[in-house]
C-alpha cells in the first residue's frame, strides 16, 4: 500500500474552525469588542454550513480542525460535521500556540480539548497545533494520547513519519493557507492584506499542478471566517472542480490518508529533535 494510492497528487481539504479563539488568545479584553467577535463568529455560524453544502454538492471529503473551546461553546457543531461524513480533529483547546506555553500548560491545554471531544462522543485521530507553532514536546503528546497523525510541520510536501512515537506527519505550508491571503482586522492585527480570490485561485492551481508532477500532498488550510465568504467560496469551488477535472487527484480525509501512510513502508522517518544552538552565536 502507498499513501497516494495511484494518484498523481492527494488533496486534503482542511478547515480550521477557530471562531473567536485566535483573537481571545491575543487577549481576553477582545471579548468586549462586539464587531471583532462577530467577525470571528461568522466562521462557525455562517461559513461552516456553506462549506458543508459545497462539499456535499461536489462529493468530496474534508477534515475540520476544531479548538476544544469552540466545540464547547457550540455543542452541536462537531457532531454536525461528522454527520455529513467529514472528520473532526484536535486543534488545541484555546488556540494558544504551544511555543508560548510551558510544557505543563501545553499538556493541560491539549488534554482539556480531548476531554471536550470525549464528552461529546467525537472520536479524534489527528492534531494540528495552533498557528502551526508546535513545540519540542508536541509530537510526544500526540503519540502519548494515541492520535494517529499531526498536521503542523513543514519538513516535506509528502507525508512522513515522526521518529517520536511513529506519528504520521501530514505537512502544511504557508502558500496553501488562506490566512496569508485574506486575514484582516485592525485590532488585534492578524493580517493586513485582502487579496482577490482570483489571484488566490491562480496561486493554488499552480501549486496543485506542481504537486501533480512531483506526487505531493496538497494540504489546503482554510478558515471558515475567511474562506466561507461568498466570492472566496466560489473560488474554492473552482479549485475543487479543476482538481476533479484533472483525473489524477484524489481527495481524502486526513485520518484515511494517515492510515494509508502508516502502512506505507517506503515512508521516510524524520527526527523531531531541534538543533543545538551555541548561545555565543545565537544569544
Amino acid at each position: 500500500m502507498t499513501w497516494y494510492d495511484g494518484a498523481a497528487a492527494v488533496a486534503a481539504l482542511t478547515f480550521d474552525v477557530d471562531a473567536e479563539t485566535p483573537v481571545l488568545a491575543r487577549g481576553g479584553q477582545y471579548a468586549q469588542h462586539l464587531t471583532t467577535m462577530s467577525h470571528q463568529s461568522y466562521g462557525p455560524d455562517v461559513g461552516v454550513p456553506r462549506i458543508l453544502d459545497l462539499l456535499d454538492d461536489l462529493s468530496v471529503p474534508a477534515t475540520f480542525f476544531v479548538p476544544g473551546w469552540v466545540a464547547e461553546q457550540r455543542p452541536g457543531l462537531a457532531a454536525s460535521i461528522v454527520e455529513r461524513g467529514h472528520e473532526v480533529a484536535h486543534h488545541s483547546y484555546s488556540h494558544r500556540p504551544p511555543t508560548s506555553l510551558t510544557p505543563a500548560e501545553e499538556r493541560d491545554d491539549f488534554e482539556r480539548a480531548l476531554a471536550v471531544f470525549d464528552a461529546q462522543g467525537i472520536t479524534v485521530s489527528g492534531h494540528r497545533a495552533a498557528l502551526w507553532e508546535a513545540s519540542r514536546q508536541t509530537p510526544a503528546l500526540v503519540a502519548e494520547h494515541g492520535l494517529l497523525y499531526d498536521s503542523s510541520l513543514m519538513g516535506d510536501d509528502r507525508p512522513y513519519l515522526l521518529e517520536a512515537g511513529g506519528v504520521v506527519e501530514l505537512p502544511v505550508h504557508w502558500s496553501l493557507d488562506d490566512w496569508e491571503q485574506y486575514a484582516y482586522l485592525p485590532a488585534p492585527e492578524i493580517g493586513s492584506v485582502i487579496e482577490s480570490p482570483r489571484k488566490v485561485l491562480e496561486l493554488w492551481n499552480a501549486e496543485l499542478d506542481g504537486m501533480r508532477v512531483y506526487r505531493c500532498l496538497f494540504t489546503l488550510c482554510l478558515h471558515p471566517f475567511l474562506s466561507g465568504r461568498p466570492g472566496r467560496l466560489l473560488a474554492l469551488r473552482e479549485l475543487i472542480e479543476y482538481a476533479l477535472s484533472c483525473g489524477d487527484v484524489s481527495f481524502t480525509r486526513c485520518r484515511d490518508l494517515a492510515v494509508r501512510a502508516a502502512a506505507d513502508e517506503s515512508l521516510p522517518v524524520r527526527p523531531v529533535s531541534l538543533p543545538v544552538v551555541d548561545p555565543s552565536v545565537y544569544p
